[in-house]
């Protein structure tokens, strides 16, 4: 009588039991690897990003409530400071920034001095042409401290000097050189948070705030204000060279 063995033979069983083991290590695997993905996914989703690797930033102006955007955040914190528009400003409740010559000698008479912007050359000019050059006869005007720059008929606040008497309204609000730096952080809380010192010539050290001049960041410029003993003393558009 044969008989027949139904069982599989000793290397047969050592196969199923190779593949069955290398199943398990690929499931295994699958396993971890999924894990891990969905441990990534959220871990990104509760922590909050950093403000320094964002590329569109967005954030409030306190001084207008209005949403502004950045394409990143600068190092000097520029898109949190306010901004300051020239459109805003009013030089003794009556000139906007730019105005006539005509209107400067019936606001101001004779300027107490000029001097040709070639004998100082600055670094810019406001009137600055779109091939880079300036009239050669542009000059700037000096009166009761303030400086204004003057091309032809036309003529540009360059620096206000408070202490002269200047005063400018800012949206309705008088700043003159009574105007403490309690007051203008009721203007510009942000920019004050930022308050620094700037030796400046001829005046020694002082305290500077730098507001933007525009609510895109179009500009690359921006409005500094200067305080002398806790007052508001000068303001001054600033242009990089």
């Amino acid at each position: 009588m044969f008989i027949i063995n139904h069982h599989s033979s000793p290397g047969k069983k050592n196969s199923n039991s190779h593949n069955l083991q290398c199943k398990i290590l690929e499931l295994t695997i699958t396993c971890l690897i999924v894990t891990c993905l969905v441990f990534t996914s959220c871990s990104n989703n509760s922590k909050p990003s950093d403000p320094k690797q964002t590329g569109y930033i967005k954030n409030i102006n306190k001084a207008t409530d209005t949403l502004v955007s950045e394409s990143k955040l600068h190092a000097d914190n520029r898109d949190s400071v306010e901004v300051m528009d020239e459109k805003d400003i009013l030089l003794n409740g009556k000139l906007k920034r730019y105005f006539s010559l005509i209107d400067f000698k019936a606001n101001f008479g004779e300027p107490d001095s000029s001097k040709l912007l070639s004998d100082v050359e600055p670094c810019t000019s406001i009137f600055e042409e779109a091939d880079g050059s300036v009239n050669p006869q542009a000059k700037y005007l000096y009166k009761n401290g303030s400086r204004f720059e003057n091309s032809g008929n036309k003529v540009a606040i360059d620096e206000i000097n408070f202490d002269g008497g200047d005063h400018i309204l800012y949206k309705g609000h008088l700043l003159n050189k009574s105007t403490t730096i309690s007051d203008i952080k009721g203007l510009f809380p942000n920019a004050i948070k930022h308050i620094g010192e700037m030796d400046v010539f001829g005046e020694g050290k002082l305290q500077v705030i730098q507001l933007r001049e525009d609510y895109n960041n179009v500009s690359d410029g921006h409005v500094k204000i200067f305080f002398k003993n806790g007052k508001l003393h000068l303001l001054h558009w600033w242009f990089p060279c």
